[in-house]
């Protein structure tokens, strides 16, 4: 049986980028959204500690305040929507609203990611919904599409390009030649990464998203301080260049997968084939690759980012909830795609467990029985090279010897390239980039 039907009424903590841009919708998409709905969405109050600045909305008065407990601690609000960012405040905010019988909706992805359990608990236990459609990929429905539209899929692994700094800078490296901080300080110039682009570059904001993919995917919870996080800050023009040479594309890739109970989740650079699904991705766009035992494989692409998008992302999850109260129903599809007593507690396999293909560039000085030398210690720690390419002198002697590798250990490899550097003959520190094939499938387990 419905419940009667009466107005649903939102209150937004943050007024940011995304706060003003779910403002928008939420005000000037009333019409649309109650045609959908049969009832109105009231955006009832707004908190955020700047009130005089101007962007470019025309709010009601009285609306937009400082005080956080006008949207807290009203008892006709029904959704509250966090968009502060950070950790402490945000969470005190989600669990007092949880609290206080209000759903909730972030876009929270380093909490949920770092602390998210306390508030899933939380949700679980006061029977209110806790939605998080825009904390991974924007405007891209992929939290959605994992919950209810894969269903009856057991995922075996999920890739994506989840940072569009990250993607537009490597874009740019490999179509224009230019260096990693040339081309940052364009994407800075540019509005694509931020005056302090670390938590971009440094591949932490798509740590955070594989985190929450991972709990999503395997029904686990995760340990976020056990994810292996690199970022792209040691990309050369030249190592893009040569990927190119092997057929290669650059990308900085979050990926998870379960083989055989174990539980892989990790970001960093990889070599992926030009015929891959995520290779012509560029530019500042996101896209995920993923792998379920019935469906095959599916690719979701789009703006990942952005006022819009992302806006778009929080009020598709408002609307949900909207459904759900006036249907008087709440913990419809639970809040990480399995029910709270089967989550399993697996750790995260150790980077050092992990097996991958390898690309290779030694700086070598141009002597006889150099190569042998790298060859045998690979050799030596059960590492296999599939291709090699020695480039033509350099100056002062060195010449790039640049190897792919079949699989190997990373143990092996990370003990294989120490012994290489403490060569006489090697010049640098060895460059290393992890290869995925889109044929290397894994199969997961129940």
């Amino acid at each position: 049986m419905s419940g009667a039907a009466r107005d649903i009424n939102v209150g937004l903590i943050g007024l940011g980028t995304v706060g003003t841009g779910v403002a928008r919708l939420l005000l000037e998409q009333g019409d649309r959204i109650r045609n959908r709905l049969g009832v109105n969405v009231n955006l009832k109050a707004i908190a955020d500690l700047d009130v005089s600045h101007d962007r470019g909305l025309r709010l009601p008065p009285g609306l937009l305040s400082g005080d956080v407990s006008r949207v807290l601690d009203d008892p006709e609000i029904d959704v509250v929507v966090e968009l502060i960012g950070g950790r402490d405040a945000a969470k005190r905010f989600i669990l007092k609203a949880l609290e206080g019988g209000k759903h909730v909706v972030t876009a929270n992805k380093a909490l949920l990611a770092e602390d998210g359990k306390p508030l899933f608990e939380a949700s679980a236990r006061y029977g209110k919904d806790l939605l998080f459609e825009a904390s991974v990929a924007g405007g891209i429905p992929i939290i959605r599409t994992l919950k209810e539209g894969l269903a009856a899929n057991r995922i075996l692994q999920i890739q994506g390009i989840l940072n569009g700094t990250c993607n537009y800078i490597l874009t740019k490296m490999t179509e224009e030649g230019s260096d990693f901080d040339t081309v940052l300080a364009e994407a800075q110039k540019l509005g694509y990464a931020e005056a302090d682009p670390t938590f971009d570059v440094d591949g932490h904001d798509t740590a955070h998203k594989v985190a929450i993919l991972t709990a999503l995917s395997f029904g686990v919870d995760v340990d976020f301080s056990r994810l292996y996080v690199e970022g792209i800050r040691h990309i050369t023009p030249l190592d893009i260049q040569l990927a190119g040479e092997f057929g290669y594309r650059v990308k900085l890739l979050g990926m998870c997968r379960c083989e055989g109970g174990d539980i892989e989740s990790r970001v960093h650079p990889t070599m992926i084939p030009e015929s891959h699904m995520l290779a012509t991705v560029n530019l500042a766009y996101n896209a995920l690759l993923v792998v379920g035992d019935a469906v095959g494989k599916i690719m979701l692409y789009g703006a990942g980012a952005g006022e819009m998008p992302t806006a778009s992302a929080v009020v598709a999850d408002i609307i949900e909830l909207a459904r759900n109260i006036r249907h008087n129903v709440s913990g419809r599809v639970p809040s990480l795609a399995f029910e709270q007593t089967s989550l399993k507690e697996r750790p995260i396999k150790p980077m050092d467990d992990v097996e991958s293909r390898y690309y290779f560039r030694f700086s070598a000085l141009d002597r006889p029985g150099v190569l042998s030398k790298i060859s045998g210690i690979l050799g030596n720690r059960r590492i296999s090279i599939a291709s090699v390419i020695q480039k033509a002198r350099r100056y002062r002697g060195a010449v790039p010897i640049v190897m792919l590798t079949h699989r190997a250990l990373e143990r092996n490899v990370q003990a294989a390239l120490a012994e290489i550097d403490r060569l006489e003959e090697v010049r640098n520190k060895t460059m290393m980039i992890r290869v995925e094939d889109e044929d290397e499938l894994v199969e997961s387990e129940p």
